[in-house]
């Protein structure tokens, strides 16, 4: 597969909440070629200590769109009685629903251009995420 006629993607998530890298997140990795193509799977990985994904599956010759599935819920059932600790009134001990996170998994989509690097953090809390295009 020639890195001319694909993109890659990598990833990494920051929590903003405890200002510390997410660890152990799931991320699912899906391509498709065309706006009116199906999306397919492509695999996964999960987060480091660093909160980085450095091993998510190549994308397909004609790639146009990826979407990166973060399964943010069980990184804050787990985590929330260490942020508890951490902050005496931690977001996450308030108001956010029965599973300690109001956004149970994020879904972002985007556009790749072959022979591109597409680097996406996702800067999560509680009640909120970012991302954006990295280098």
């Amino acid at each position: 597969m020639s890195t001319e006629t694909t993109a890659s993607v990598s990833t990494h998530i920051l929590d903003t909440s405890v200002g510390r890298p997410a660890e152990g997140v799931a991320i699912s990795l899906s391509a498709r070629g065309g706006s009116d193509a199906q999306w397919q799977a492509l695999g996964g990985s999960a987060t480091d200590a660093d909160g980085r994904c450095k091993d998510l599956p190549a994308l397909p010759e004609g790639t146009t769109h990826v979407r990166l599935d973060f399964e943010t819920e069980a990184y804050f059932l787990k985590s929330k009685n260490q942020q508890a600790e951490a902050q005496q009134d931690a977001p996450a001990n308030r108001d956010s629903g029965a599973t300690g996170a109001f956004f149970p998994e994020v879904a972002i989509t985007f556009a790749v251009t072959p022979g591109e690097h597409y680097h996406v953090p996702l800067l999560l809390n509680p009640f909120g995420y970012s991302v954006y295009r990295g280098s």
